[in-house]
């Protein structure tokens, strides 16, 4: 996983609370399990009809919002099971930032685990930053700095705990973590057990 990078770019606004994780990627898909290639099945059912005939006016369609890697949300974003590949299905079609008044809590902790920061913001100013995007204007996701632009005027601190920043801002994953803060003291258990029990290690 790369290292999070500045996103500068038009942001997508799709205001409705509540938007869960079937909405994001339909449960009937759930039996693709490889987190690549999963972008085109993003709100699928928003998007295409029950024969696969695109549906009109949804905004990550509208070509005017082609390519926008910021999605601003409504309450609860994320809400509903657990399935990782919503966020799979986000990374997969560009979304780099989501920002929203608040997220269901596993979904929040997969994103950081696959490099999609989550900005909670509160109802308010996401409305206001919602009613900007859809007027065109052009955001700016600075994680080293910790801030949000909107044409260039910084709006909003990014507020993310110290572990979660770094996790995003260095391409970490879980297992990175691990191994940098204990990998000396799992190199140091391996070698006690290869003298205590050897014959577990001998060739075959």
């Amino acid at each position: 996983m790369s290292g999070f990078q500045t996103i500068r770019s038009r942001a997508a606004h799709l205001p409705e609370d509540n938007v869960d994780t079937d909405v994001i990627f339909p449960a009937r898909f759930l039996l693709l399990m490889d987190r690549d290639g999963l972008g085109p099945y993003l709100f699928h059912d928003r998007r295409f009809d029950a024969k696969g005939a695109p549906r009109p006016g949804f905004v990550l369609d509208d070509p005017e919002f082609a390519g926008a890697r910021i999605l601003i949300a409504g309450d609860g974003f994320g809400c509903g099971s657990s399935r990782e590949q919503a966020v799979w299905a986000l990374v997969g079609a560009g979304i780099g930032c989501v920002i929203a008044p608040g997220f269901g809590e596993i979904f929040a902790a997969n994103c950081v685990k696959n490099g999609l920061l989550t900005i909670p913001l509160p109802r308010e100013q996401v409305a206001a930053l919602g009613a900007r995007a859809t007027a065109g204007a052009i955001f700016e996701v600075d994680l080293d700095q910790r801030a949000l632009r909107v044409d260039g005027k910084t709006v909003a601190r990014i507020d993310i705990a110290e572990a979660d920043r770094t996790m995003l801002l260095n391409g970490w994953d879980e297992t990175d973590v691990i191994l940098r803060e204990d990998g000396a003291a799992i190199e140091a258990f391996e070698t006690r057990h290869r003298v205590a029990q050897p014959w577990l290690f001998q060739d075959r």
